[in-house]
C-alpha cells in the first residue's frame, strides 16, 4: 500500500511565469500564476515554478554546475516536437548524444529532452 503519491515537483528558475508558459504551452497544460511561483497542472500532475535569486543554470554535459533535473517529453516526430520547441523558446543543445532523442535547453537554461516512443 501506497503511503503518498507524487503530485508532481518544483523547479527553480529566475521567470517562474515564463518557465511555466514555456512548458504549459508545451504540454498544453493549465497554467496559474502567483507571485515568485507558477504551476502547470493537467491530469492529476503538476509541475511548479520557483523564483530563486541568483539562479545559476545547469551546465550539461560538463558538471560545474550540475544538471540537477531534466525532463523527456515524448513526441510522435522529432523534427516536429523540435520546430515546435525552438517557437517556443527553447534552444538545441550543441551536445547531442543519441538518434532516438534530442536535448535542448528551456529558457532557463534547465535540459530536457524529446524522446520517440
Amino acid at each position: 500500500m501506497a503511503i503518498a503519491r507524487f503530485p508532481g515537483f518544483v523547479i527553480d528558475c529566475p521567470e517562474p511565469g515564463e518557465l511555466a508558459r514555456f512548458y504549459g504551452t508545451m504540454l498544453d497544460w493549465k497554467v496559474e500564476q502567483s507571485e515568485g511561483w507558477a504551476e502547470i497542472r493537467a491530469d492529476g500532475q503538476c509541475i511548479s515554478f520557483q523564483k530563486v535569486a541568483d539562479y545559476t543554470p545547469p551546465v550539461w554535459p560538463a558538471q560545474q554546475v550540475p544538471q540537477q533535473m531534466h525532463l523527456d517529453v515524448i513526441v510522435d516526430d522529432l523534427d516536429e516536437g523540435e520546430a515546435a520547441v525552438l517557437a517556443l523558446g527553447a534552444t538545441r543543445h550543441e551536445h547531442q548524444p543519441g538518434e532516438t532523442f534530442r536535448v535542448f535547453l528551456d529558457p532557463a537554461g534547465h535540459p530536457f529532452c524529446l524522446c520517440v516512443s
